[in-house]
């Protein structure tokens, strides 16, 4: 919630008085560690801008904001009110603790009050919306506080998977104010609507919070899953003003359009203080071992990152280190807690791990420690990156860029959350983008943040909700334009599929199980595998069936709240794996192959003689091995084979190829080709990121030196998603600053022949042979001399020749979750 307090407000635990720079200063102050840190940015401090709430807003609501401690809003709360109250939909995109929580509440609370004057005391509800059910707890609780001076008239009550049994019929009869996950939503509240009726008839207002972090495939799934719910509530009579609160964006009301499908008005003129943040750059040393191919091998991530989580806590430096992998966060939590435990054993308890995956009970208590003050330290995954309320950190530590400008600021602005002076901390993995990101700060700090990017229309993400609606209420002609310009195409696929059946003028679901449950949102492709303890058959937690084959496959090193699993069997039939405890020296990582077909080449543009292309493709994946790395090092210790089925892909993909001319200019020889090929496609693959809101994993990549279907070398960057989820469509339309990048990563690199910094891939499934450093660059460089002057102005306009602009054909259709 918001942060615009009386000074007098008093933080829970111990506050660090010192000076951000001085931390900084402390932390660099060890052996050889100032030579590290590669740049340090400060943002000065920020006065703010008061304002008053619009006068509609009830008495009773601003007397209940006044008594948690806030005079004034600042203005842009009181401008995304006034939005709120004369019925049009907005986003507020501004600054992480800038009072967004607040923007929305103070309406919401108003009507909600309104509404509890009619004479079923329930005249208006509300419905919140989260990605994470931590932060709908968080919320929850920050309702009830804000709300207790208006007794019962408010109502709030958290409406998820952990939600008992008995309380969920006293919610859907008497709460008004729900605050859920889109899950629940798609598979729990939508296909139950009758139950719901009273509360989607009053519904006046649909809060969606973090809504910059529904992009790509599961933000696709989101927007459908929003417009069943708008569907349904014209059923019942209502019409709801969405509300969505994100972090700095660009062209937010553009996204927030595309995710609802309504018109949203934009406030991102953040009017809130700011105290000062220094931000780091931060590069672990090089050290004495040698990987793949003896490559020069850098501190791990991890390691660097315990470390520093460590001193600052040794300090009573409050602090969050932002994991991007679950094990990341397990392993820098027990490192930590190993290495306290020798300062002090008292401060061991002090440190904790926080992910995805635990139990609700393991999850609630270690929010409640965080916000008693009991925790000094965390290491967290991006569950705790969204939105909720960590008053008093002083330090932020992130371990490896998170993949957008958008979540680095975000998870950044955890820190200072009450207006003190902060500190951030970037600490690099050994990847090209991270290694090219602390040599160019230009490209974090004078660089606008990214726009979000997702496809409602990606027929793979449509089909499935498009049963699901049709189950909910039979599909009519009045709702194809509610669901795009892909509906009309899909339907008779769907009849086809015997999935939907169309009487007189409607189509109906014909078949006896739920349709929610034929996809999962998350893009996650099916039943999570359930981690079960062998000797006692308890429940460790889930893994997502799109990851099994590559985080709990046979022999894989499993980490759960600081204890450490081997993995014996995995039953990919029955979604488990069994796991024993044991204490390995070693972290494993899965290596794939990867082979890839063109269905359909939707735009091609020249580079010179070669061509760049954007089209549909299918993609056969195969996890074949994995590796066992030392925790510490990184160091190499060997590689297990695996037998693991292929799981086929049909998605989208950006590709370009080369002429035998351009080999020649380039001085590539048939016995370096594949090599040059291979390091390009790996060092791409690292930076896109960059220009595409996605992560490293959601992507991959083929090189082929001569590929059947262009008769050309070729490189394919593809979507890990089926149907696609827009990364390599905008990787198309970049391909010029992309591919600029991908070269100056390889060729600053001060290694010889290649490394994890450059051109190696963590998840290569042909051990990172061949590679070929100078061979890559020399080719980057004749593809690019032949780019159009501006290609994405070419690739539009050969979009636009299309004779469908932005209408692809669907592809087929098939029951059940799509393979991931």
């Amino acid at each position: 919630m918001a942060k615009n307090h009386r000074s007098d407000r008093t933080l829970s635990g111990p506050v660090s008085r010192v000076s951000p720079g001085t931390v900084l200063g402390r932390l660099a102050s060890g052996p050889s560690r100032a030579a590290r840190i590669t740049h340090t940015e400060h943002l000065p401090p920020r006065e703010g801008r008061h304002a008053v709430w619009p006068d509609r807003i009830r008495a009773e609501v601003i007397a209940a904001v006044q008594d948690a401690g806030i005079e004034h809003p600042w203005a842009h709360q009181a401008l995304a009110a006034e939005h709120a109250l004369d019925g049009d939909s907005v986003i507020v995109a501004t600054g992480t603790a800038s009072g967004k929580s607040l923007a929305y509440l103070v309406p919401v609370l108003s009507r909600l009050l309104d509404g509890a004057e009619a004479p079923n005391g329930r005249g208006g509800t509300a419905l919140y919306l989260a990605p994470t059910k931590a932060l709908a707890a968080d919320q929850c609780r920050s309702v009830k506080k804000l709300s207790q001076p208006l007794g019962t008239a408010i109502r709030p009550a958290v409406y998820d998977g952990d939600t008992p049994p008995e309380e969920r019929e006293w919610v859907r009869q008497y709460a008004n104010y729900v605050l859920t996950n889109p899950d629940m939503l798609h598979r729990g509240i939508l296909p139950s609507h009758p139950r719901w009726s009273s509360f989607l008839r009053a519904l006046k207002y649909v809060v969606i919070d973090e809504s910059h972090t529904y992009r790509g495939v599961f933000g696709s799934h989101v927007a459908q899953v929003l417009r069943r719910l708008r569907r349904l509530c014209a059923r019942y009579g209502a019409s709801p003003v969405f509300l969505l609160a994100s972090a700095t964006a660009a062209e937010p009301s553009v996204a927030a359009r595309r995710l609802t499908g309504v018109p949203v008005v934009e406030v991102a003129d953040d009017a809130s203080p700011r105290g000062e943040l220094v931000f780091a750059l931060w590069e672990p040393p090089l050290t004495e071992l040698h990987g793949e191919k003896g490559a020069p091998v850098r501190r791990t991530a991890t390691a660097e990152t315990a470390d520093l989580l460590t001193d600052l806590a040794v300090q009573g430096v409050r602090s969050v280190a932002f994991v991007r992998s679950r094990r990341g966060a397990e392993l820098i939590s027990v490192i930590a807690q190993e290495r306290l435990a020798e300062v002090d054993r008292s401060l061991a308890r002090r440190v904790a791990a926080y992910r995805g995956g635990y139990l609700p009970e393991e999850r609630r208590a270690l929010e409640r420690a965080l916000h008693s003050g009991e925790l000094l330290g965390l290491a967290a995954t991006t569950a705790l990156e969204l939105g909720i309320d960590v008053s008093g950190l002083d330090a932020v530590l992130i371990a490896g860029y998170p993949g957008t400008r958008a979540s680095l600021w975000q998870q950044a602005g955890r820190a200072g959350r009450a207006g003190q002076g902060a500190l951030a901390v970037l600490i690099a993995r050994d990847d090209p983008l991270d290694t090219f990101l602390v040599h160019h700060p230009e490209a974090l700090f004078d660089q606008p943040v990214e726009s979000t990017v997702l496809d409602p229309d990606n027929p793979y993400v449509l089909a499935p909700h498009l049963c699901a609606a049709a189950a909910e209420l039979p599909l009519t002609e009045e709702d194809l334009e509610l669901f795009g310009p892909t509906t009309e195409g899909l339907l008779p696929q769907l009849e086809a599929a015997k999935l939907l059946r169309r009487r007189t003028k409607a189509w109906h679901w014909t078949r006896r199980e739920r349709a929610a449950d034929l996809t999962d949102i998350r893009g996650e492709g099916g039943r999570p595998v359930q981690v079960v303890e062998a000797g006692t058959g308890r429940l460790l937690g889930t893994v997502d069936a799109g990851s099994a084959h590559t985080t709990v496959h046979e022999g894989a090193v499993h980490l759960h709240q600081g204890r450490t699993y081997l993995v014996r069997t995995l039953d990919l039939e029955d979604s488990v794996a069994l796991v024993e405890e044991a204490s390995p020296p070693y972290s494993t990582v899965a290596r794939d192959t990867t082979a890839i077909s063109v269905l359909e080449t939707d735009v091609e543009i020249p580079w010179g003689d070669g061509r760049l292309c954007y089209g549909s493709v299918e993609v056969t994946n195969q996890v074949v091995s994995f590796l066992r790395r030392r925790v510490i090092t990184g160091e190499v210790l060997g590689e297990t084979k695996l037998d693991l089925p292929p799981r086929t892909l049909r998605t989208r993909a950006v590709w370009w190829t080369v002429t035998e001319d351009q080999l020649d200019e380039a001085r590539i020889n048939p016995e370096i080709l594949g090599g040059a090929l291979h390091a390009a496609e790996h060092a791409s693959i690292g930076m896109l990121p960059l220009f595409a809101t996605c992560d490293r994993w959601d992507i991959g990549g083929v090189s082929v030196p001569l590929h059947p279907d262009t008769l050309l070398p070729t490189v394919f960057v593809y979507d890990g998603h089926p149907g696609g989820a827009g990364f390599a469509e905008r990787a198309f339309h970049t391909a010029g600053a992309w591919l600029t990048a991908t070269r100056q990563a390889i060729a600053s690199c001060e290694c010889e022949a290649g490394c994890p910094s450059c051109i190696q891939s963590p998840k290569c499934g042909n051990g990172n042979d061949p590679l070929h450093k100078r061979g890559a660059v020399r080719l980057l460089t004749v593809l690019l001399r032949g780019a159009p002057e501006n290609a994405a102005e070419a690739a539009e306009r050969k979009e636009s020749e299309a004779e469908v602009p932005g209408v692809r054909p669907a592809p087929p259709v098939r029951p059940g979750p799509p393979s991931p």
